[in-house]
């Protein structure tokens, strides 16, 4: 595919093979991501890349039980309230069982953290679906930034006391019939352009 069509292409993944990851694209999928450009080309993000089975097992439950502590309220962001609703049920894992998940960490204060890792997952997600792999950008870990008991497994796992995790992606092989991501473009009903 070419890039146009790798980009009108992707589509999220919410359904993941256990098999684990090839290294090779999983490489060439980081690498990607590191190439993404940067404010003054800082090349700041921290790529923490979770294979481990009972890690990812255990993030999740974390994930799960701390955000059954939370309530919805109104005007809550669709998602996050998606979340915490999910959470008081037993099947809730965060990152959709995927076999890999790459958490994109960043300088707290810096003003293009969010940025810097938005322009990491971006560049991820386009190469795994060269590379017939599916992906899903996650946040639920982002929305748990300032719970002590996730950062302090965030640390654990790598993570710099001076940086937080603005956002990471699930990435892994399709549980599709054809094993293959599902490529049908969605509709666009917003993201407005105005032409001067």
């Amino acid at each position: 595919m070419d890039a146009y069509e790798l980009i009108t292409t992707r589509r999220s993944t919410r359904r993941y093979l256990s098999r684990p990851v090839d290294p090779t694209s999983l490489s060439l999928v980081i690498d990607a991501g590191r190439y993404a450009p940067s404010g003054g080309n800082n090349q700041s993000t921290h790529l923490i890349v979770i294979q481990n089975h009972m890690v990812l097992q255990e993030l999740a439950e974390m994930v799960k039980i701390e955000f059954s502590k939370m309530e919805v309220s109104d005007g809550m962001y669709t998602s996050l309230a998606s979340a915490i609703r999910a959470s008081k049920g037993e099947k809730y894992v965060f990152h959709y069982d995927a076999p890999v998940l790459i958490v994109t960490a960043n300088r707290i204060g810096y003003g293009n953290n969010i940025a810097d890792c938005a322009c990491v997952l971006e560049n991820m997600m386009i190469m795994a679906n060269a590379l017939n792999l599916g992906s899903c950008w996650i946040n639920q870990l982002r929305w748990l930034n300032d719970n002590p008991l996730i950062l302090d497994y965030m640390h654990h796992l790598g993570m710099l006391d001076e940086e937080k995790v603005y956002g990471a992606l699930a990435i892994g092989y399709p549980d599709t019939a054809d094993g293959m991501p599902v490529r049908t473009p969605l509709e666009r009903k917003g993201n407005i352009v105005t032409m001067i």
